[in-house]
């Protein structure tokens, strides 16, 4: 699968599972709210086999692993069953592992050099990461600006919510906007799975509402 084919709907739910039995639940609360992609984190030991679940037992979910540190992770992603791959920055080894397993792959980048460098190792589609910390959708407005031509695009991720979403979305270089608000920590903990996918929904309102850029 290519890139794009993730973010066609311009939203992708981020998030961390400790306990591997919440991934499926999960998967399947989203997909109630519309939304038919997600990531989960490398940043537990539950990781590979929450993916694993989700991919053998809800099949409409595009599944992908974020924060993919090492190549030993893109291996362990990759025989999980993850159809992408994300990390918080721009690490060659990384990305060199994700081609050899022919993983659709988004690197992180915060500023002009690491955006450059990127697109020299052949990336189009990057993670724009802290998104918020890093200056919001003014700041990646800025830094897209002189990349413009080169048709990169970015996947803005870091301190995102449904208030600012459409501050992104209305950049033509945001391909998607991935966050973990619609699933945080304590509500998937709490089993709130109502109520994620309440957020859920509440979000793709603000997608749908939001014109594609181009």
């Amino acid at each position: 699968m290519k890139s794009e084919s993730f973010l066609r709907q311009r939203l992708m739910c981020i998030t961390t599972i400790d306990r591997v039995d919440d991934a499926v639940p999960l998967a399947r609360a989203l997909l109630a709210g519309g939304l038919n992609v997600m990531e989960i984190t490398f940043r537990t030991a539950a990781a590979a086999e929450s993916i694993r679940r989700v991919r053998q037992e809800v099949s409409q979910m595009a599944i992908g692993a974020g924060t993919l540190l090492t190549a030993e992770q893109v291996h362990q992603a990759s025989a999980a069953g993850a159809q992408f791959g994300v990390s918080p920055g721009l690490n060659e080894t990384v990305l060199t592992a994700a081609g050899k397993v022919q993983m659709p792959f988004f690197p992180g980048v915060m500023t002009p050099t690491e955006v450059d460098r990127a697109l020299n190792l052949g990336c189009k589609y990057l993670k724009f990461f802290p998104a918020e910390p890093a200056g919001g959708a003014a700041m990646l407005k800025a830094l897209a600006a002189p990349f413009a031509h080169t048709g990169v695009k970015f996947l803005p991720t870091g301190g995102i919510t449904t208030t600012t979403l459409a501050n992104y979305l209305a950049l033509p270089q945001v391909a998607a906007v991935g966050g973990s608000w619609m699933a945080e920590k304590k509500l998937v903990a709490e089993k709130s799975w109502g109520k994620i996918t309440a957020i859920t929904v509440e979000a793709l309102k603000v997608i749908s509402a939001s014109p594609v850029k181009n």
